[in-house]
């Protein structure tokens, strides 16, 4: 009898109860997804026993060092790095990833809140990328949901810049095996209102956000399905499956 080939094992480590997986969860195809819940103690282990990681944004900043977890999180994201293990970086997520590997962020940065959609536009880097490229046609544009006011405003070392805003620079990049998206592409709707609920964005201010990102989500839906399928191909591809 022939044994069935394994499955790769996703690690994605939460960082903040009100940012879940949301819509990758339906999104992450031919991987197993193992939550690790950081953000209540939970250790991920090691990286060379994961098939590939994927750390969530949080309401936290990169620097918080008195939450535990944060600076856990940033080792583990260096770690992955030096393991060459396929790796993504949420928001948050990408801060964490930047400042692991030398890069800088600036908490509260000063052109402020980012906060609806987001333009994106994609450098030519972007094009040949094999997380990002899929999305970065010839214009070069697109819109994403985004939340956040901290920002990277020094890429690591040797870092590929993939994509800029009008607002912050940085909003993809890719550092050896490991990608950080300020944007958040697995965010519906219904989690951008929560979210301007929990940021106290004004009621008018916060209605017009989840207006526009509502408006823009078929496209935003179709962009983070194939964000996420390519990300999952990657670990497979990892694994040797």
């Amino acid at each position: 009898m022939t044994a069935r080939p394994r499955i790769p094992v996703l690690t994605v480590v939460r960082m903040d109860d009100e940012v879940p997986l949301d819509r990758f969860a339906d999104w992450l195809d031919g991987v197993e997804v193992r939550l690790v819940r950081a953000d209540l103690g939970e250790d991920p282990g090691p990286v060379d026993a994961m098939d590939g990681l994927l750390v969530l944004g949080g309401r936290m900043s990169a620097h918080d060092d008195q939450l535990p977890h944060v600076p856990a999180v940033r080792t583990l994201l260096a770690d992955a790095v030096r393991a060459d293990l396929p790796t993504l970086g949420i928001c948050l997520g990408a801060q964490l990833l930047a400042v692991a590997t030398g890069g800088q962020v600036h908490v509260a940065a000063p052109p402020g809140r980012e906060a609806g959609t987001v333009v994106l536009r994609w450098r030519p880097e972007a094009v040949t990328d094999p997380l990002v490229g899929a999305l970065a046609g010839p214009d070069r544009g697109g819109l994403m949901p985004t939340m956040h006011s901290d920002a990277v405003v020094d890429l690591p070392r040797g870092a590929v810049w993939l994509a800029a805003s009008p607002m912050y620079p940085y909003q993809a990049f890719r550092v050896g095996s490991a990608w950080g998206v300020q944007f958040h592409p697995e965010a519906s709707p219904e989690l951008m209102r929560r979210w301007a609920e929990l940021d106290g964005l004004p009621a008018a201010e916060a209605e017009a956000m989840v207006t526009a990102v509502a408006a823009a989500d078929e496209q935003i839906a179709r962009d983070g399905r194939t964000l996420a399928e390519a990300f999952a191909e990657l670990v497979r591809e990892s694994a040797g499956v």
